[in-house]
């Protein structure tokens, strides 16, 4: 069971991950500062495996992928909202950390609860509680996923095709 963090609605990249951490490209490093604007106590509740669930535009502002390496470096296992930043979406992916859209789960969902996601599925199932179905990553996603990201998922294919 993997507890929910609870945000609200246009949580930008600067405050996933502020300006004055941006100093490095290592995940555990950025997850130091992880939603310090918001919560400054979240680095030291979250635990590996944990959901971020969050309203509508998550991930708006720059393009750069610091703020889910921020998210999966404090090893966060999905992060759940009503919509996403298009840009967020593409880098979240590309790190290899879940992103699933379901705005009945994002309006319902409670921080503290504890919830089990299977992104493949599109299933998000509360402990004793409701059932939110969200659209399934596609296949080649979670193996981009299940890599690690986008890098490590290359790699691989080229290494199973001789040319790499």
């Amino acid at each position: 069971m993997a507890k929910v963090h609870r945000f609200e609605d246009n949580v930008d990249t600067d405050q996933i991950i502020p300006a004055k951490y941006l100093v490095t490209t290592d995940a555990a490093e950025l997850a130091k500062g992880c939603m310090e604007p918001l919560d400054a106590d979240f680095v030291k509740r979250v635990k590996p495996g944990d959901v971020i669930v969050a309203g509508r535009n998550f991930g708006c502002g720059s393009s750069r992928e610091h703020a889910p390496l921020a998210i999966k470096g404090c090893g966060v296992a999905c992060v759940i909202a009503s919509s996403f930043a298009r840009i967020y979406l593409r880098n979240s992916i590309n790190i290899g950390l879940p992103a699933l859209e379901c705005p009945e789960a994002a309006a319902e969902l409670k921080g503290g609860e504890e919830v089990t996601v299977d992104p493949a599925a599109g299933t998000i199932v509360v402990k004793g509680g409701a059932t939110y179905t969200a659209r399934p990553l596609p296949d080649f996603v979670m193996g981009i996923v299940k890599a690690g990201g986008l890098m490590p998922f290359v790699k691989n294919r080229l290494s199973q095709k001789g040319t790499g």
